[in-house]
């Protein structure tokens, strides 16, 4: 015989929201009113793009942790949660792929916060009912400048100071928990930040969090590659050296070739060569050029892919091989160079005096003939202040034939010239950083 389970008691209309940590340690009672223990914990299911959903909650019983399905629920009203099923699974609770325990997972560690581009700790978190059912919607964090480390309740033990509960949608939770993995997808709320803003992440990251960010951040190379680049030279080593060799090449397969020279020079001596033999033959061969080079002059400093036509070239055609030329770093595409069949440099054209030019005219007739140049031996200071007097965005590198042999753009310059502790500063955000948000 079978029999059909009770249906939900209606929960009262007023009821929308419920706060994580009223929830926590809430007693619960049998049909009868009969104490059965507390609540340990709230259970969700990630759902990707979707508001997670609610399913349960893990419950204190007699010394074992059992899981109690929403469904088994009365409401989440009143001090008491009450069941309205007859039976309990008594077994001990074991979390199934995809589950989320919200006290253990999410309050017990960091999110990203992806609006201000930081790590930060939740203080609670929100549930709204919607639709019949229960989702997680709202995060309340701990204010930054006064953190988890501030001031602190003597009762609960947590900080005092906290943010209002804004969207859940605007973290990406550092969950730390392997089978919920699939299920979160592939950190899509990430991908809006920018590379440098992700270094910044991992250098205040902890080591397990560190790894759960490089995990997804892998699932895109050419991503991957641009954070590597935007790391501190110290940190980029270490995090390479924990990986095979075939792992590291795969990396530096993807980045520009001056990073890449700079991230071996920087492995230890036994492990150069071979990853070196693992990159595709193209960038091994600029990468060991470069690394021919003192890495204090502008040889070491410069990047061997830039834009070059004959001297005769149109205009037009200087413009069409710019919007071509997909692979070049954009910062090199601010000057296109005029060379003669020998590789000789014989002019540069910024971009913008070719964008105002007469399409037809010819690439010699727009171009700078004698432009601002240096030598592979010319030190970065010296670098720096021509870039600066000639207010140059790039300046070509030349051998004493005046072969182009590459280009230094002005973010190479300002990286070798800027404090060593550049990267810890604080960045200024945009007076309208928080327009629009709610107060």
């Amino acid at each position: 015989m079978t029999t059909t389970p009770p249906a939900p008691a209606p929960q009262a209309d007023d009821v929308r929201t419920r706060h994580l940590l009223d929830i926590v340690k809430r007693p619960i009672t049998d049909r009868a009113g009969e104490s059965l223990g507390r609540v340990a914990d709230v259970v969700v299911r990630l759902r990707g793009n979707e508001l997670p959903l609610v399913i349960g909650v893990v419950a204190a019983v007699g010394g074992k942790t059992v899981f109690v399905p929403l469904e088994q629920v009365g409401s989440f009203d009143g001090e008491v949660l009450s069941l309205i099923s007859a039976k309990l699974d008594l077994r001990q609770f074991e979390r199934r792929p995809g589950e989320v325990l919200l006290r253990a997972d999410v309050l017990g560690h960091r999110l990203i916060d992806v609006e201000s581009a930081h790590l930060t700790k939740a203080a609670d978190l929100e549930l709204e009912r919607r639709g019949g059912e229960w989702v997680l919607t709202g995060v309340c964090t701990y204010r930054r400048h006064t953190g988890w480390r501030g001031l602190f309740d003597r009762g609960s033990g947590l900080p005092v100071m906290a943010d209002p509960f804004r969207e859940w949608s605007r973290f990406e939770p550092l969950i730390g928990h392997a089978g919920s993995a699939l299920t979160r997808g592939p950190f899509a709320r990430i991908r809006r930040l920018k590379p440098a803003q992700i270094a910044d992440l991992l250098e205040e990251a902890s080591k397990a969090e560190e790894t759960e960010i490089l995990g997804h951040v892998h699932e895109d190379p050419e991503l991957e590659a641009d954070v590597f680049e935007e790391l501190d030279e110290d940190h980029a080593t270490r995090l390479l050296s924990n990986r095979t060799d075939a792992e590291v090449a795969d990396v530096l397969a993807h980045m520009r070739a001056d990073d890449a020279a700079d991230a071996i020079s920087e492995l230890p001596q036994h492990r150069r060569q071979p990853v070196l033999d693992l990159l595709p033959a193209s960038q091994r061969t600029k990468v060991m050029t470069l690394m021919g080079f003192n890495p204090t002059s502008a040889g070491g400093l410069m990047g061997v892919e830039f834009l070059t036509l004959a001297p005769g070239a149109r205009v037009s055609e200087a413009l069409a091989a710019v919007g071509l030329a997909a692979t070049l770093q954009p910062e090199a595409l601010t000057s296109v160079h005029a060379v003669d069949e020998r590789g000789r440099l014989m002019g540069v054209a910024k971009l913008v005096t070719l964008l105002q030019a007469d399409p037809s005219a010819d690439l010699a007739d727009v171009c700078d003939r004698d432009p601002v140049r240096v030598g592979p031996g010319t030190d970065v200071v010296d670098v720096a202040v021509l870039m600066s007097d000639y207010n140059l965005i790039t300046i070509p590198v030349v051998d004493e034939q005046r072969h182009m042999i590459g280009v230094i753009t002005v973010d190479d310059v300002l990286e070798v010239t800027l404090p060593e502790d550049w990267r810890r500063r604080e960045a200024a955000q945009p007076p309208d950083a928080h327009a629009g948000d709610s107060t």
